[in-house]
């Protein structure tokens, strides 16, 4: 049974499933229902497809032998009523051609039959769901746009280095050149990379992003590159990497510089190319993609130390982004404690709260070491603890230790210091024990004893 790791939302998947074998179309409504977030309906004809097509379907796979009509010629009727349809073509037949050029006019992938077509039209389903879910986001945040600087909704500020970053963001927007976004951890370079992708002409393709940072060193190549069915060792089926995944969108790869250095040669290679092979196959596959990269590190500095390769370097330099630490945005704080709060309460159906003066000033003067993903957390802590409509400066707690004389002025045993120190790593790196490990020169298998004993 697959596992259900889609993106869950109020909104169901309506799935067509267009296929006259009865056996093998009830196999695959079975397959995709195992998701109760898809509402998945069969149907043995052409005709009686564009019959439903008022009910408009998000996703339809298509048997490429009808006995009415030809696959081919039927999505091109499906365009025709419904342009934004995604469409997933299953044959019979391995024909190379004609699976290139149904790509070519807008089919979302093309299926073989065999023994790993409904693992392979989950995981297409999957990926579907995903990108429609950020797609009407977008949408719904864009109606709410009135000129071009306007990217409120995914990144509030108006400090003068955030209006820098939003004039930025409008040049790559409107280009396709690479771009490099740099900035302390918990600054919002995901978020940057969003805002270019989803206000540039690629908005309507994928945005896919990999923490190159989290993904362990003997899977990155895999992950980017894809593999063929025995490859390697685990290799129990066919995997398109993220270049594929990404094509005609934007590949975000976030924490670049701890990309290792042999495959910094095989991704400089890649980008200069255009193309990619998968692991274990010959076959060029060529691409077009958008690279955005961050990183909390100075590439520079770490192309002088050797560990980033200098031409790899310039490659991906494109257009730099700098985020400026929360703690030098000023008032912005307020104005993201205050979205952070509305959207909190909100969301958890509490009533309308907001901060009094005490409060403010008490934002106003911590530093956030943790950037704008501390703030946020605070935030909603402080929601969760006031009994009050107005919170207070009581309600408002930064419970972690940062500085070592705030370490030093508690009453704590070595064992707690060092519990301390993991933690505040941990939430550092979004909890890559691997990363945590290698930074503090300690075994991953400490940690993660830790972590078992119930003491981080």
């Amino acid at each position: 049974m697959p596992q259900n790791d889609t993106i869950s939302g109020d909104k169901p998947l309506r799935v067509f499933v267009v296929e006259d074998d009865l056996w093998y179309g009830e196999l695959l409504v079975h397959h995709l229902s195992l998701n109760p977030d898809n509402q998945v309906q069969r149907f043995e004809s052409a005709a009686d497809l564009m019959e439903a097509l008022n009910e408009r379907p998000d996703v339809i796979t298509l048997d490429y032998t009808l006995p009415d009509m030809r696959g081919d010629v039927l999505y091109k009727k499906i365009r025709a009523v419904l342009p934004d349809a995604m469409v997933i073509m299953i044959s019979g037949q391995e024909d190379i051609t004609t699976a290139l050029n149904l790509l070519r006019e807008g089919v979302y992938d093309y299926l073989v039959k065999n023994e790993e077509t409904k693992d392979r039209l989950w995981n297409a389903v999957n990926n579907i769901r995903k990108n429609l879910a950020l797609r009407d986001e977008v949408q719904a945040l864009r109606e709410q746009i009135d000129h071009q600087f306007d990217l409120q909704h995914l990144i509030i500020g108006n400090c003068e280095p955030m209006k820098k970053v939003f004039t930025l963001i409008a040049k790559a927007a409107s280009t396709n050149i690479n771009v490099s976004v740099s900035g302390e951890t918990g600054t919002g370079k995901e978020l940057v990379a969003k805002a270019i992708h989803y206000n540039s002409q690629r908005s309507r393709k994928p945005f896919v992003a990999v923490n190159v940072a989290s993904i362990p060193r003997d899977l990155i190549e895999s992950e980017l590159f894809g593999h063929e069915k025995g490859s390697f060792t685990g290799a129990v089926a066919t995997r398109i990497g993220k270049f594929e995944e990404a094509n005609g969108g934007t590949l975000f790869l976030d924490e670049i510089a701890d990309l290792d250095l042999a495959l910094q040669v095989k991704l400089l290679r890649v980008l200069q190319e255009r193309e990619v092979s998968r692991i274990g196959s010959n076959q060029v596959i060529s691409f077009d993609v958008r690279i955005i990269v961050a990183t909390h590190k100075n590439l520079n500095e770490e192309v002088v130390a050797g560990r980033f390769r200098e031409d790899l370097f310039y490659r991906l330099l494109g257009l730099p982004v700098e985020l400026p630490p929360l703690k030098e945005r000023g008032n912005d704080i307020l104005l993201l404690a205050k979205h952070f709060l509305d959207a909190f309460c909100s969301s958890n159906k509490l009533h309308k709260k907001n901060f009094n003066s005490a409060a403010r000033e008490k934002l106003l003067n911590y530093r956030y070491p943790g950037n704008v993903r501390e703030l946020k957390a605070v935030v909603e802590l402080a929601a969760v603890m006031t009994d009050n409509d107005a919170i207070d400066a009581e309600d408002i707690s930064f419970t972690a230790a940062r500085t070592p004389s705030d370490l030093l002025d508690q009453d704590l045993t070595l064992d707690e210091f060092n519990q301390k120190i993991i933690r505040h790593y941990l939430g550092r790196f979004d909890n890559n024990v691997v990363d945590v490990a290698r930074r503090l020169g300690i075994g991953k298998s400490t940690i993660y004893r830790m972590m078992k004993e119930g003491k981080l």
